[in-house]
């Protein structure tokens, strides 16, 4: 299982957000190809990274940033969303040298788009499924939809994606635990790898996430945990890569 750094970029900066919230925001660092040197340093096999002006705005805002953290680390496979809603913008990213794009409300909205790209570039399409008490949200998290998150993640299961990207809202940014439940729910609705998003705090969760592996959880996003100190990457990799 893999430990997955966040770098979430809000006007160029890393930052962190409560829930989605544009308004309520901590800014960790300015310099964001700085903060991926610190995760890589410390064993990061990858990174994920979020255009949050990108998500709101529905096309990239930060893209010179992921840019330049693509080029600074050209080994590291890298994996960004927020505001792909093209095809020239995923080939954009791919040429930038960056491994996984993240479908998010384009999935929702137009889901062939996912089985128009997945065909287009193989192995390189994430599906990002973000949802509050189940249903999934689009619009950088500003709408709530009618539909179930696992029958979104059923809906793309022939279609070759790569991983889904699971973020429970409720949990995201506020240091109160991964949702191991809902997580294992959307890894057994398909069979599409997940990773799981949202929440994650300390060595607890990264204890019950890896004891439910085995449901198909790939790895694990954390962002707030790691900028405030309360999991340490490093340790939390090296636990994962125990038997």
């Amino acid at each position: 299982m893999l430990i997955i750094p966040a770098i979430d970029l809000k006007d160029g900066q890393c930052v962190r957000l409560r829930q989605g919230r544009m308004d309520d925001s901590t800014v960790f660092s300015g310099d964001p190809v700085d903060i991926a040197g610190r995760w890589v340093d410390a064993g990061a096999r990858r990174l994920h990274l979020v255009d949050l002006n990108g998500a709101f705005a529905g096309e990239p805002v930060n893209g010179e940033v992921v840019r330049a953290i693509a080029r600074a680390y050209p080994e590291l496979p890298i994996q960004i969303g927020g505001g792909i809603r093209s095809a020239a913008t995923i080939r954009a990213y791919l040429d930038a040298g960056v491994s996984y794009v993240i479908i998010g409300t384009k999935a929702v909205k137009e889901p062939e788009f996912v089985s128009e790209v997945c065909q287009e570039f193989p192995g390189h399409i994430i599906v990002g499924i973000d949802a509050k008490a189940g249903l999934v949200a689009t619009d950088g998290w500003a709408e709530i939809t009618e539909v179930k998150a696992a029958d979104l993640a059923k809906r793309f299961e022939a279609d070759g994606v790569s991983a889904i990207v699971y973020t429970d809202i409720d949990r995201d940014g506020m240091m109160q635990g991964v949702n191991v439940e809902a997580t294992v729910a959307m890894a057994n609705a398909s069979s599409i790898p997940v990773i799981a998003s949202g929440g994650i705090t300390n060595m607890d969760d990264i204890h019950a996430l890896k004891a439910a592996a085995d449901a198909g959880i790939l790895g694990a996003i954390t962002g707030r945990a790691i900028y405030e100190g309360t999991l340490d990457v490093a340790e939390a990799q090296a636990f994962c890569d125990l038997k």
